[in-house]
């Protein structure tokens, strides 16, 4: 007679139980937490730096720019830049009294 072979199987393993611990109740010693104090902006909210009416002033010197007829004040050369362009619409807001931060002094 031939043995037979014996085959073992493996038992379902459970994830075992921990102990649970009773809380204590004496206090630790511990230092006082360092709270983030952030600084409180000095700047006020945001508030239209701009105003309407040099907004148009400025969409109306780009378009004349594009359209080739915007020239410069003194030397009345053809402006062909957008940086000057701006800068032209913002001086005629300037002068007609329309909300326009004032130019920047070196």
């Amino acid at each position: 007679m031939a043995a037979r072979k014996k085959t073992t199987r493996k038992k379902a393993t459970t994830p075992k139980k921990t102990a649970t611990r009773k809380k204590s109740t004496r206090k630790k010693a511990t230092t006082p937490k360092k709270t983030a104090t952030r600084k409180k902006s000095t700047r006020k909210k945001s508030t239209r730096k701009y105003g309407a009416k040099a907004g148009k002033k400025v969409k109306k010197s780009m378009e004349e720019m594009k359209k080739g007829k915007l020239r410069s004040g003194r030397s009345g050369k053809k402006v062909t830049s957008r940086k000057q362009a701006v800068a032209i619409g913002l001086s005629e807001a300037r002068k007609s009294g329309a909300k326009v931060p004032p130019k920047k002094t070196s």
